[in-house]
């Protein structure tokens, strides 16, 4: 396809509609209004000859020939926003940094990793949320940064590994002396510790542990759908996990909270739990050789930013989930 005598503004229009997913998230991006923008793309489509957007329910799909023209123009549009103007230095007059993602990550881990920038006056406004329709927002151009649970789908969004998060199955040591027959010694602080074995781990995991001695035991999980507890049964165990939630909470911290309380059991990022772990106040009911490990990325909002503290925010992300 022959770009060179096509309208600079109308492929400028057209990355981003292509990057976004949808006229209207385009227009967001642009400032300009949904009926501009489509009327810019009826008329790249007539100075190309092809039809570039299948128009659907919800948004567009790009078509082949979008694909192979976003690929051609990406690099060069973005390098041309970099340079068509300066940027004010870091942390003085930018406008603040969106990030978005899973609420206990972004507050046990991200935040802070990132207050030292916020000390040297970098703004945040952070928002919360599922993977889907965060990232959704973030071809909208809601947000500039997403820690997302899964890989994004299609090649409109640009993502790099951020951590991985080991997960594992816990109980409060009450729980846990009932599973193993076996009683826990007084931890230093009048707290019971788990069972231990002759190499210092819980004796639920050093012997292995039969899933069917958890039907009695109450499940505390995230959602009644049981996602990560789903996952662990099929990685660890090779079966399905059939029963029905005790207490869901749509957030981790209350489901770790109701557990070291002595709810149940449930199945938790190490992260969250590991200091918990280390005193005794929560036991790894086992520690299977190859823990289910999901990996967290970190996605930008497609397109060269203005804002530099976004930059500095991605960077240091990526250097402080090496520890996490």
């Amino acid at each position: 396809m022959e770009t060179a005598s096509l309208d600079l503004n109308l492929l400028r229009t057209f990355l981003a509609v292509y990057r976004s997913g949808s006229f209207t998230g385009a227009a967001r991006l642009l400032g300009l209004s949904q009926p501009t923008v489509t009327t810019q793309m009826r008329a790249l489509e007539r100075q190309t000859g092809r039809e570039l957007f299948e128009r659907l329910p919800r948004g567009v799909a790009p078509t082949p020939v979008a694909d192979e023209l976003a690929a051609r123009i990406a690099a060069p549009l973005d390098e041309l926003a970099a340079v068509a103007g300066p940027t004010p230095p870091a942390g003085t007059g930018t406008e603040p940094v969106h990030l978005a993602g899973p609420a206990e990550l972004l507050c046990t881990k991200a935040l802070p990793a990132l207050a030292p920038l916020v000390a040297e006056g970098v703004r945040l406004r952070v928002a919360t949320g599922l993977t889907d329709p965060l990232l959704e927002e973030l071809r909208a151009g809601r947000h500039d940064l997403v820690i997302a649970t899964t890989r994004p789908r299609g090649r409109t969004l640009q993502a790099v590994a951020l951590t991985d998060e080991e997960f594992v199955l816990v109980a409060a040591p009450v729980w846990a002396e009932r599973l193993t027959g076996r009683r826990s010694a007084q931890g230093s602080e009048g707290r019971p510790a788990a069972a231990q074995g002759s190499d210092g781990r819980p004796a639920a995991a050093q012997g292995g542990l039969d899933p069917a001695v958890l039907h009695g035991v109450p499940l505390v999980t995230y959602a009644e759908d049981l996602p990560i507890a789903r996952r662990y049964w099929r990685h660890v165990f090779g079966r399905r996990l059939s029963r029905t939630a005790a207490v869901t909470v749509p957030d981790l911290r209350g489901v770790l909270a109701a557990v070291v309380a002595g709810a149940g059991f449930s199945v938790l990022p190490r992260y969250l739990c590991q200091d918990l772990l280390d005193s005794g106040a929560l036991v790894a009911l086992l520690e299977p050789e190859d823990p289910p490990i999901n990996t967290g990325f970190l996605v930008q909002r497609p397109g060269a930013s203005d804002n530099p503290d976004v930059a500095r925010v991605r960077a240091l992300l990526l250097r402080a989930a090496r520890d996490w």
